[in-house]
């Protein structure tokens, strides 16, 4: 019987290209694009068949930790979750992933998956894991390449060679993106796209590192080594830090000679621009694919998504029209490619909106802040089923609380209660104080703070089972 492959997904990426809607704080990989689930749930449920695929491993971000962990219950799955102290991009992510992998066990096969793509015909793609098998057993790293139905230049693209087994044949070359007439002769030349996605031999690849850039290997094997346990996750050690900044593109792929691909006949989208959302959207008899509150007239091929705020268009074409509570974006539709340039200029000057959400995620929930004065801040809290915020106090704020849904449990000083809607909780200035959601539906309450100052880092914290005086990117 074939070993159990193990899964290897990274999701640690910003996703900027899909700004308004995914930015740094909840990038896209979390949400809800096409279907029902995010991105990241369906790439874990594509691996989760015990007859092929071992326990994955998940790469993210400190700061998504929590977010991962609330994504996998809800889809009643496990995985070991390792946790990058600062991000190095793709390449040290692998290589710290295989360098796990293979602790676990000789021969060991991982599969590389970026957790924010979309894939159809699920077993067109078990398929082409299969073929990719007996290279990657052989010491390949085998790409998963997908034969292009159009002359994208938004994608890099791959030269097939030799023929190896099947369809597997070596890699002639890596071609970066290029222009649409060039694309065009590469199609006619067979070249495939480079979906991002391959196979391979744990130890191969780790060997492959150790060969072309020994520093960041031994790096991060110092940072595997020093892996801290922290609440069913894995730190990476300090010394991540250490390993070169690049994609395994360029520090392995175009660089080895074991490089090999597999044609893959799956459908296949890096979810990378607006433009690609709009590609695999369900469309209406006009080609608009619109979300949420959104009426059109006269209009054609254009994406438009609203969150909560009617939004209409008459007589456009090819627009891309994205509604946020606190951002709005319109863009012709091929310039969506555009967008990382816009959110970087943002950014550059300090704009919040570049980077973080009206809704500001926490490990228990959410919070939005609705008015604000200089003595008052009137918030909306989501807290999860399950939820407890920490045992605090303030120096300079009271707060009232009212429940709007779902059941509360509030401490405050030695008092413990029970709220439902309509109840509400008055929290003194300098009083102990609590927030828990012992129900299993989301509690939302509605908080009005008054005082001198209020400022999100007026918390002393008293105990806080998210252990965030270790974990304080995700404050």
């Amino acid at each position: 019987m074939r070993a159990l492959i193990r899964p290897l997904i990274l999701s640690g990426g910003s996703g900027k290209r899909l700004w308004p809607v995914s930015r740094d704080t909840m990038p896209k990989q979390f949400l809800t694009l096409h279907g029902e689930r995010s991105l990241f749930q369906d790439t874990v449920l594509r691996v989760s068949d015990p007859n092929r695929y071992g326990r994955p491993v998940i790469v993210t971000a400190l700061s998504y930790r929590f977010e991962v962990e609330r994504q996998l219950r809800a889809i009643g799955l496990a995985a070991t979750v390792l946790l990058e102290p600062e991000a190095r991009e793709s390449g040290p992510a692998i290589l710290a992933g295989c360098l796990h992998i293979a602790s676990e066990g000789d021969g060991e096969i991982a599969l590389i998956l970026a957790s924010d793509h979309a894939i159809g015909r699920p077993e067109a793609f078990h398929c082409s894991v299969d073929e990719a098998v007996p290279a990657a057993a052989a010491g390949l790293i085998v790409t998963f390449g997908i034969k292009p139905d159009s002359p994208a230049s938004g994608y890099g693209y791959i030269e097939p060679g030799q023929v190896l087994t099947g369809p597997v044949t070596r890699v002639s070359r890596f071609v970066e993106k290029p222009d649409r007439v060039t694309a065009v002769g590469y199609i006619a030349s067979g070249f495939l796209w480079n979906s991002g996605n391959f196979l391979v031999q744990a130890e191969a690849l780790i060997e492959e590192y150790a060969r072309l850039d020994r520093n960041s290997f031994e790096a991060a094997k110092r940072a595997v080594d020093a892996m801290k346990p922290i609440d069913g996750a894995l730190l990476l050690g300090v010394d991540y830090g250490a390993t070169a900044r690049s994609s395994i593109d360029y520090t392995i792929l175009e660089r080895t000679d074991l490089a090999a691909v597999v044609p893959a006949e799956w459908a296949w989208s890096d979810v990378g621009t607006w433009d690609s959302v709009w590609q695999i959207g369900r469309r209406d008899d006009a080609g608009n694919v619109v979300e949420g509150e959104v009426e059109t007239l006269d209009s054609t091929n254009c994406l438009v998504r609203s969150c909560g705020t009617l939004t209409s268009i008459v007589g456009v074409r090819d627009l891309v029209v994205i509604v946020e509570p606190d951002a709005v974006m319109v863009a012709d539709r091929r310039s969506a490619g555009s967008v990382k340039t816009l959110v970087d200029n943002l950014a550059r000057r300090g704009v919040r909106e570049a980077v973080a959400h009206a809704r500001d995620y926490r490990p228990w929930g959410w919070f939005e802040i609705r008015d604000l004065g200089e003595t008052f801040k009137v918030k909306r809290l989501g807290v999860y089923p399950g939820g407890r915020l920490s045992l605090q106090k303030h120096r300079h704020r009271a707060e009232h609380w009212v429940v709007v849904t779902g059941t509360a449990r509030v401490t405050v000083d030695d008092t413990v209660s029970i709220l439902t809607p309509n109840q509400h909780a008055e929290i003194p200035l300098g009083a102990v104080h609590r927030l828990e959601n012992p129900g299993d539906s989301l509690l939302e309450i509605i908080e009005v703070q008054y005082g001198s100052y209020l400022g999100e880092d007026d918390i002393i914290r008293i105990d806080d089972v998210y252990d965030r005086a270790i974990l304080t990117a995700a404050e």
